[in-house]
């Protein structure tokens, strides 16, 4: 039999639980991480969940993340005004779907600059991280990279034209990502047609356009191989860069501890994620090639035009830039100088 004493005392001790344990959710950290990549594709698998279960592992519980993948919370191009407003915590930012805010990014996706994503990569870090980048762009619009990565040389994927021969890219309408790449584009005589992957598929399949400039990775993810023919190999028609990122209003509310594990274990994500993108890119290739894509290379004379045209373009590019009241010739220097200390 219960005494009056002893109910007392479970009283006493089961509310005394109930409140450790409030106080234990209270401290709980749960943040939304959203982006607009689908099921399978590489960059959540490579960066994204590894450092939201790393983030949660070495903060021993106390940061839990909610993840909206393939568009859940907003269309890519809102994802940084998602950010700002709150209404996602950490979110996927790619710097070309906002190229009105952050155009000095575009540098690391001018064609030509790079054979390796780690290249490519390495180099845009350094400048988002503590460069030219932070002061010009990510401050600016209020907002902190945690990890970034710069895809792996774009390639030219077509439904119905072999493209390795610039004259027959003349007059193709071609998926890019805007910025650097449109002019990419306009340079073999292309129509940029500025379009995220989500919502390529209808669009390659009715005809609307002709191809892309594309990540293999992408095709693979988005089954683009349904709709493309044929593909450039060995080129560089420029890349991408991803970022992802935090407001910092909210990261100035975040305990020491949380910012510390999540920039360690960012630098972490970026080196891992360029090195798995570099290490997939053949086998994603040769699916591609299974898949029924045929996988050209220019002829030398053709590659040698390319070099000499995207010297050009790089030029034109910064110089754009710097009429406007950007840093851009300075941004070159400063990422060309980043890739050859990695290099």
């Amino acid at each position: 039999m219960t005494t009056p004493r002893l109910a007392g005392l479970l009283s006493a001790a089961l509310l005394g639980l109930a409140i450790g344990v409030a106080h234990a959710q209270d401290k709980k950290l749960v943040l939304r991480v959203a982006d607009s990549f689908p099921p399978g594709h590489a960059i959540p698998d490579y960066a994204t969940k590894w450092w939201m279960d790393a983030v949660t592992k070495a903060t021993q519980g106390a940061v839990e993340f909610e993840y909206y993948p393939a568009e859940q919370l907003g269309k890519a191009k809102d994802l940084l005004a998602l950010t700002q407003s709150g209404v996602a915590d950490i979110a996927y930012v790619g710097p070309s779907y906002v190229s009105d805010k952050m155009p000095l990014s575009a540098v690391s996706q001018l064609p030509g600059m790079f054979t390796s994503a780690c290249v490519g990569t390495s180099a845009y870090w350094k400048l988002a991280k503590d460069g030219v980048l932070r002061t010009q762009e990510f401050v600016p619009n209020g907002v902190r990279p945690l990890f970034a990565f710069v895809a792996p040389p774009y390639q030219v994927f077509t439904t119905k034209r072999r493209p390795d021969v610039l004259k027959n890219m003349e007059g193709m309408k071609l998926r890019t990502t805007g910025g650097a790449m449109d002019l990419m584009a306009r340079k073999l005589k292309a129509v940029p047609v500025q379009m995220a992957p989500p919502d390529m598929m209808e669009s390659l399949t009715r005809g609307t356009i002709d191809g892309g400039v594309l990540a293999v990775t992408s095709v693979i993810a988005y089954d683009f191989t349904r709709a493309v023919r044929y593909a450039t190999i060995g080129e560089n028609f420029g890349s991408f860069v991803g970022t992802y990122s935090i407001s910092e209003a909210k990261w100035q509310k975040l305990p020491a501890n949380v910012q510390k594990a999540m920039l360690e274990l960012g630098e972490q994500a970026v080196q891992r994620t360029c090195q798995l993108m570099d290490k997939n890119e053949e086998t994603l290739f040769e699916k591609a090639r299974q898949a029924g894509v045929s996988l050209l290379r220019l002829p030398e004379a053709e590659h040698k035009e390319l070099e000499h045209l995207f010297d050009s373009l790089a030029k034109e590019w910064a110089e754009g830039l710097d009429r406007r009241g950007k840093p851009g010739t300075e941004t070159l220097k400063a990422y060309r100088a980043a890739m050859n200390e990695r290099r």
